[in-house]
């Protein structure tokens, strides 16, 4: 069975580290993924206690670079598919920065999002790119 929405951007954020991973979601496995945990980007940031939306968009365009590596960044033509309103939920209004901070770094970089407002409704998604 293969599913449409088969490449999805997941963010995770704590105090101090931003992670953003691309789950292929007929296999499960991560194909890209990008941290500030990384020592060469955790040296290059001035993180301190907490990372902010600098370090958040640094994380995007490594993600992005990463995935044009491994031929990925058009989603193999059908585009990453990320729910913004769902990883700010998910992930508190306070870092909503945090979150379009990867996502613009990431459509900056040439890879073809696709943000979907809700899993339920086919009908609003649009293209990012």
């Amino acid at each position: 069975m293969t599913v449409m929405k088969r490449y999805v951007l997941r963010l995770f954020f704590s105090l101090k580290y931003v992670t953003a991973n691309v789950v292929d979601r007929n296999s499960g496995r991560i194909v890209a993924s990008a941290s500030t945990v990384e020592h060469a980007l955790k040296n290059t940031l001035e993180c301190g206690r907490s990372c902010n939306a600098k370090a958040a968009s640094t994380v995007g365009e490594v993600l992005a670079m990463r995935l044009r590596v491994e031929g990925l960044e058009q989603g193999q033509a059908n585009g990453i598919h990320v729910n913004v309103n769902k990883e700010i939920e998910k992930k508190g209004f306070k870092n909503r920065t945090k979150v379009w901070s990867v996502v613009n770094a990431l459509k900056n970089n040439g890879v073809k999002l696709i943000l979907d407002d809700d899993d339920d409704n086919q009908n609003s998604r649009s293209s990012y790119h």
